[in-house]
């Protein structure tokens, strides 16, 4: 369709501008119209530029974050309920929203739908704010006329989403946290401790043990070439980093992460969790399964069970039953294999998955409280090598020239 650009003025009376997609001026008129701007001049134009911001724009712009996208949701079902026209909802939360990078992406989804776009198809156009689970649950929405009810139950969801992240970086931030400690404080005791002791050691003129020779050694080594080890270490940062952003590096990494002692079983529940939630959503809404497994695959954060998921969808199109395709990836546990039984049975397979999702949630946050109790036992005893390799090394020397001088005595 053509583009045209007119000028015109708001409710308010000040002067607005723009280009907008219509087959003829009149189209645009009546869009116009709708949105509450009376058009002064209309005239023939090509495509708006799609221009992106520039260097400085993209540095100090905003990010659209989940819990924006939580808020929206909420509001949006607040003010359909209220019986609010689409066009005006979106409009007040634009007016209303501190997020000017959020703002900019509703006042382009208003223009979209002014253009004869629906909605779904104008929130599919920002795949970075509403990921495809989103715009899927919308369009069942428009489809089925409960819209409103779509938008409560991606709220709930989302606030579920939100949840389920924060326990899952809950799991792995304290072992990193002793971990990453344990790392800095092995390289202040290289570079400044045991140099210092190796001058001391010096001037015994007289044969160290081999454990203090190794450290001694180790210290030289990173006291030499700390530049080199700082640049290798950048290195490996950012070529993890690369990788992990491959495709088959987010797969090496995501089955790593379920492999951690620990803390794996936790993440494995939370993943398991969200896909339950989210499995239990889009059939709640009327969505088929096979079509529900497409979406809910892109939703878990984790690629090692995104595929799983995807193996369970092309049995499923194989004609297999969701338990056996549900056995088949082998990370459920029989007592979940048997509720998912029931509710294919029973027909009420989404009020399954909800229990399953609310049994795994109870799972992470038990598992959480006693995270650090199963920990602490196997950093005591890292930290305890540490120290009595380091205890060893620095004071054997002193130990045996005490014991030669009392000898001499």
């Amino acid at each position: 369709m053509p583009f045209f650009a007119y000028k015109g003025r708001d409710d308010r009376g000040q002067l607005v501008q723009g280009v907008l997609e219509g087959a003829d001026s009149g189209t645009v008129a009546g869009q116009l119209f709708t949105i509450g701007v009376t058009p002064l001049e209309i005239t023939p134009s090509s495509a708006p530029r799609q221009s992106g911001p520039g260097l400085l724009q993209r540095l100090g712009e905003q990010t659209v974050t989940h819990l924006d996208v939580l808020m929206f949701s909420r509001q949006m079902y607040t003010l359909l309920k209220a019986g609010v026209p689409i066009m005006g909802a979106l409009k007040g939360l634009q007016e209303s929203t501190d997020n000017q990078t959020f703002r900019r992406v509703i006042q382009e989804i208003r223009e979209s739908l002014d253009s004869g776009r629906e909605l779904s198809a104008s929130l599919a156009r920002h795949p970075k704010v509403f990921d495809s689970f989103f715009v899927n649950m919308v369009r069942v929405g428009e489809h089925t006329g409960k819209l409103e009810e779509v938008f409560l139950r991606l709220f709930h969801h989302m606030e579920f989403e939100k949840f389920m992240r924060e326990q899952v970086k809950s799991a792995v931030r304290y072992p990193s946290f002793v971990v990453a400690t344990m790392a800095i404080a092995i390289v202040i005791i290289n570079l400044f401790v045991v140099p210092a002791f190796a001058k001391v050691y010096a001037g015994f003129k007289t044969e160290l043990p081999a454990l203090t020779k190794a450290l001694i050694a180790f210290s030289d080594f990173m006291v030499t070439y700390w530049p080199a080890l700082l640049a290798v270490l950048l290195v490996l940062v950012f070529g993890f980093r690369f990788y992990v952003n491959t495709v088959q590096g987010q797969l090496a990494w995501d089955q790593f992460k379920l492999r951690i002692p620990i803390a794996g079983k936790i993440v494995l529940k939370a993943t398991l969790a969200r896909f339950a939630r989210s499995f239990a959503l889009a059939i709640e809404s009327g969505v088929p399964a096979v079509q529900a497994l497409t979406v809910v695959a892109h939703t878990v954060d984790n690629e090692h069970v995104a595929r799983k998921i995807a193996a369970m969808r092309d049995g499923l199109e194989r004609g297999e039953s969701v338990l056996r395709t549900a056995v088949a990836t082998g990370i459920f546990t029989p007592i979940v294999l048997q509720m998912v039984a029931v509710g294919e049975e029973s027909g009420a397979l989404d009020d399954l998955m909800k229990e399953i999702a609310d049994m795994y949630q109870r799972e992470v946050e038990y598992d959480l409280k006693n995270l650090a109790s199963q920990i602490e036992p196997i950093l005591i005893v890292a930290l305890g090598v540490l120290v009595l390799i380091l205890a060893l090394g620095v004071f054997l020397p002193i130990w045996d020239l005490g014991t030669a001088a009392l000898g001499k005595k």
